[in-house]
């Protein structure tokens, strides 16, 4: 009786040697469960010993945005432009930063918070930072349907006329959420590889995260950087930088496809969709490198 199992019966391989840029869709659709498992978890956990609990999900942007409409559109007297409620700006800029920024730092802590079930069961390690993307599109949802809510109130339940308007644009929106996924899940995987060696990043990345979103005009239309830049009031390189940050093109288009407000660039949404595929290979390609000989170095 031939005893010898040919590699071709096996279900898979466990192998070192794996290509720079390796997305084993198979095997991630083969470890579904436990993908879906992991979403369940980070879901139900976050709030778990919590008072209020998932009402976090609500409370969290719309006091933001209230802040910010105080400050910035009140005191500052930042105008939104195009007769759009500065609450409703304020509100569709932060429900698209969240998603982001909660990607990133949900991702960029992957192998120092798991290494201990690394260590132990193998599985493919990717399926951990996308488990923590999809988890963060649940509660994406759920303050869109906040977002929603408001939009409703402002167009059809006040007296004011607002200039708010849906167009065909709108089907723009999950090529959006697909670009604030990649993007954020590119930078995390960056980020948690070079924490395994550099565990003052972990500190950075909140502080870092807060002053990206000033410049990535969540609570301002890039109009007024434009206007500022054209008046000498600001530096030319700060407009740049802003101008084309890939988030502030994706907010931009959000607010767009959400509210009419602002203008409809083709050429940004390429730009914003090359630059996050960009950063997701170049996350994937340290992050596959990484997942070798992390155990040594966490």
């Amino acid at each position: 009786m031939n005893k010898q199992t040919h590699h071709t019966d096996w279900l898979y391989t466990i192998s070192p040697k794996k290509s720079v840029i390796n997305l084993n869709f198979k095997e991630i659709w083969y470890y579904r469960d436990l993908l879906l498992l992991f979403v369940k978890r980070d879901v139900i956990t976050l709030y778990k010993q919590t008072i209020l609990g998932p009402l976090w999900y609500f409370i969290q942007p719309l006091f933001t945005s209230v802040i910010f409409t105080l400050v910035f559109n009140n005191i500052a007297e930042i105008d939104t432009g195009d007769g759009v409620p500065a609450f409703l700006f304020n509100l569709a800029g932060i429900s698209a930063w969240n998603y982001f920024s909660a990607c990133l730092t949900g991702t960029s802590d992957t192998f120092k918070q798991n290494q201990g079930i690394f260590g132990k069961v193998y599985f493919p390690r990717v399926i951990m930072p996308m488990s923590t993307v999809l988890s963060n599109l649940i509660k994406f949802g759920i303050q869109l349907l906040v977002f929603v809510s408001f939009y409703v109130y402002f167009v059809f339940f006040t007296d004011l006329a607002y200039n708010v308007s849906i167009s065909i644009s709108i089907i723009l929106l999950p090529i959006l959420v697909i670009i604030m996924a990649i993007l954020g899940l590119g930078f995390g995987m960056i980020i948690s590889s070079m924490t395994t060696k550099y565990r003052d990043l972990s500190f950075l990345v909140a502080f870092g995260v807060q002053l990206l979103m000033y410049g990535s005009a969540v609570m301002y239309p890039i109009s007024l950087i434009k206007n500022k830049v054209s008046e000498g009031v600001l530096p030319n390189f700060v407009g740049y930088l802003i101008e084309y940050n890939p988030m502030t093109t994706v907010i931009e288009l959000f607010r767009y496809v959400t509210l009419g407000a602002g203008e409809f660039s083709v050429v940004k949404l390429a730009y914003a969709s090359i630059i996050s595929v960009i950063v997701f290979l170049m996350g994937l390609v340290v992050f596959n490198k990484t997942e070798k000989t992390f155990i040594d170095t966490v």
